[in-house]
């Protein structure tokens, strides 16, 4: 997968398979892909310097209309991967990075 600013990120099969063992996250890698490439707007994470959020609009989830918050890792240039990924009813805090 690739994010809005050209970078591959990976995601694990480990990682897939976590996230897939919540019903709402079930089928969702083409979602995940959309919201890295075309967010409607990146967070820069309180928790650390080298996470991303990038957060996604998606209306008429099986649990309403929410965002879908991917967390990315950038620990090195050419190394980013997704930590998780979940819905959510607000962006998160944090500096914005990429706004639409």
């Amino acid at each position: 997968m690739r994010d809005t600013w050209g970078n591959e990120v990976r995601l694990t099969q480990e990682r897939l398979a976590h996230l897939s063992e919540h019903p709402e996250m079930k089928e969702q890698k083409d979602k995940l892909a959309e919201t890295l490439l075309e967010p409607d707007v990146i967070i820069q994470s309180q928790s650390g310097r080298a996470v991303r959020l990038f957060h996604r609009l998606y209306k008429g989830t099986i649990v309403g209309d929410k965002y879908l918050c991917v967390v990315v890792k950038y620990p090195q240039v050419g190394n980013a991967f997704i930590i998780t990924a979940y819905l959510t009813d607000k962006i998160k805090r944090g500096g914005i990075l990429w706004k639409r």
